[in-house]
C-alpha cells in the first residue's frame, strides 16, 4: 500500500511505494533553512499524483539538482537529484570515478507524509556543510 504525501494546501501530492526506514538530517545551508528530514527512493517508487506544474522548482547549485516546493503554501515536498549515495561511504576518489549523474534518486521530505510517524525513525546525520 503506497504512502501518500502532500504540501499543506494539497496542490502537490504524491505517493511512494516504499516505507522509509531511516531519516536523514543534513546540515548544509539548503537543508537546514528548509528544515527537512529526508528519505530516499528510486524514481520508479515515486509517483506524483498532481501535475508537475503545481510545483515550483529551485536549483541552487546545478540544474541536475531539482528541488520542488509548492508555490502556494511554500512547503518543500521532494527533490529529484543525481544519486550521490556513493559519496557517503567516505572514499571520495572511488565515488567520483564511479559517479553517474544520469542515475537519479528521489528525496522525500518526511514531514509532508500523511499519517506517517516520522519521529519513530532513527536519524542519520550527514555533514553536508563541510562535505559538499
Amino acid at each position: 500500500m503506497p504512502i501518500t504525501g502532500s504540501c499543506h494546501c494539497g496542490a502537490t501530492r504524491f505517493e511512494i511505494d516504499v516505507t522509509p526506514q531511516t531519516a536523514t538530517r543534513c546540515n548544509c545551508t539548503f537543508c537546514t533553512k528548509k528544515g527537512a528530514l529526508w528519505a530516499y527512493c528510486e524514481p520508479d517508487q515515486f509517483h506524483l499524483t498532481t501535475p508537475i506544474r503545481n510545483a515550483a522548482q529551485y536549483s541552487p547549485t546545478t540544474p541536475e539538482n531539482r528541488h520542488y516546493f509548492c508555490p502556494t503554501c511554500g512547503c518543500a515536498t521532494f527533490s529529484d537529484n543525481p544519486d550521490y549515495s556513493s559519496f557517503a561511504e567516505g572514499d571520495w576518489e572511488a565515488a567520483e570515478a564511479s559517479f553517474d549523474p544520469k542515475k537519479r534518486r528521489i528525496s522525500i521530505n518526511l514531514w509532508v507524509l500523511d499519517d506517517f510517524d516520522v519521529e519513530a525513525l532513527p536519524i542519520e546525520r550527514v555533514d553536508g556543510r563541510n562535505q559538499w
